[in-house]
């Protein structure tokens, strides 16, 4: 039984054909990956590990039921399938609807444009992770506590179904979370900064002044007055808009959870006016060099660009070929599983919004009093409401940036906010710090990005 993924191609190719008759559709999804990972906390080692696994999951439907099953030896994989067969005619009923896509034989590569990380010892990994702690440690002495993680990834993947795909597809990502929490008597404060790349190792080794940034501002917030607790006109930078385009927006356009909650369905009509007609917001793998990119989502769809919103209006919304089928829709190619632990989901790529036509500048003019945020520093979402903690926030006084405020959140329905957009910036920045839940399925890589936006309305916390 072969134990490496390049020798497995004519064994899956065989069990497909002999197996694919007893259901409507049939894949084989085989994944070998190996990674590192670092956590420090301050001078301790959490986590000092690299690893590599070999394992698959079986998809089977019939009369659209679904069974899975997973496995980390490939010895078992006949049983497995056997099990995901006997699971889809157990509690298939209805109808299977894919939406149909073209069967590809290939392979493909995402490129690095510098240094594989696996060429990169253990050892330098952790000397540069101490050096960023001993940066962290170093900007003022009331940083009390400091973290910092590494993570890096490689994945290769063989994707055979029952219609005739066979692709292999394999990439790298890496990721660097660093954060510094600052103290003075009762009062602490937590600066945050993540960074991705799928492009090369060299991403992540120059990120002195990111790293210190994040200490300064836990520092510089001890002694910042918190805002005062309203509703203001505010200004968020890219990276914000980047967020909210991908946690409040982002989801509610992933087909499966408007086809699961009807009342969703409804709001997210296509054809629907959510924002000013400047608008446009996109999600898709194809763009090259992102977090979220790929040739092949983990059904054999190709990767697309899909336009989610046109002028203000909803014209899309995000599929797999199961979601597609039902809502009679083309699939979009977003149907992503974390590993071979899990079944594919709906799940965002790269998502943005276009940039606009007015100079940042100009966001802040005829605003008497108004809050300008950047960063981020947490969030949450549920369903249309969202809230977002920033990173380092200021007063806005008569069109003019004044002085720093802390503990600024903003809070919202992101369908209200999107319709409260006054203006959309010029600028543009590609957020690759992503790490996406969803289903139990976390850290999932996408990238995000947006220009500079000007809101109206928002609710900003704070003192009251």
């Amino acid at each position: 039984m072969p134990t490496k993924l390049a020798d497995a191609q004519n064994l899956v190719s065989d069990l497909i054909s002999h197996y694919s008759s007893r259901v409507d559709y049939l894949m084989i999804r085989l994944e070998e990956a190996e990674g590192t990972d670092i956590l420090l906390r301050g001078d301790k080692v959490e986590t000092l590990s690299e690893g590599i696994s070999i394992g698959g999951h079986i998809r089977a439907c019939y009369k659209g039921g679904w069974g899975l099953s997973s496995f980390n030896q490939l010895s078992t994989i006949k049983e497995r399938i056997e099990e995901a067969i006997a699971a889809a005619r157990m509690v298939g009923d209805e109808e299977t609807l894919l939406a149909p896509i073209d069967p590809v034989q290939t392979i493909c590569q995402l490129p690095l444009t510098g240094t594989d990380p696996r060429k990169v010892s253990l050892s330098q990994k952790k000397e540069l992770c101490d050096r960023y702690t001993q940066l962290l440690k170093s900007v003022d002495p009331q940083i009390t506590t400091t973290s910092i993680r590494y993570g890096d990834s490689a994945q290769k993947i063989i994707i055979a179904t029952s219609e005739g795909t066979l692709i292999e597809q394999s990439w790298v990502d890496m990721e660097m979370r660093f954060a510094a929490t600052a103290r003075n008597g009762e009062t602490v404060q937590t600066g945050r900064e993540t960074t991705g790349s799928r492009k090369a190792y060299e991403d992540l080794v120059n990120l002195d002044e990111q790293v210190k940034n994040a200490a300064q501002r836990a520092v510089a917030a001890l002694s910042l007055p918190s805002v005062k607790g309203n509703t203001y006109t505010v200004v968020i930078d890219p990276i914000l808009t980047g967020l909210f385009v991908h946690e409040a927006f982002g989801h509610l356009s992933e087909a499966d959870m408007a086809y699961e909650n009807p009342d969703l369905l409804e709001v997210m009509t296509i054809g629907r006016r959510f924002g000013p007609k400047e608008l446009q917001i996109f999600d898709g793998a194809a763009p090259e060099g992102h977090r979220g990119s790929y040739f092949y989502d983990d059904e054999g769809t190709p990767a697309t660009t899909t336009q989610l919103i046109q002028d203000g209006i909803l014209v899309g919304r995000l599929h797999s070929r199961e979601t597609a089928g039902k809502l009679d829709e083309a699939p979009t190619g977003n149907a992503r599983c974390l590993n071979y632990h899990f079944s594919p989901i709906v799940r965002m790529t790269n998502t943005w919004i276009e940039p606009g036509k007015t100079p940042v500048a100009d966001l802040f003019t005829g605003i008497k009093e108004g809050v300008y945020a950047r960063n981020w520093l947490g969030g949450m979402t549920n369903g249309e409401m969202f809230t977002f903690s920033a990173g380092e926030a200021w007063m806005i006084r008569n069109g003019k940036i004044a002085e720093p405020v802390k503990d600024v959140t903003l809070s919202g329905n992101v369908f209200q906010t999107l319709a409260d957009i006054e203006a959309i910036g010029d600028d543009f920045y590609w957020d690759e710090s992503g790490g996406c839940g969803k289903g139990g399925q976390n850290g999932l890589p996408v990238g995000c990005g947006g220009p500079s936006l000007r809101i109206r309305d928002v609710v900003v916390g704070g003192e009251t």
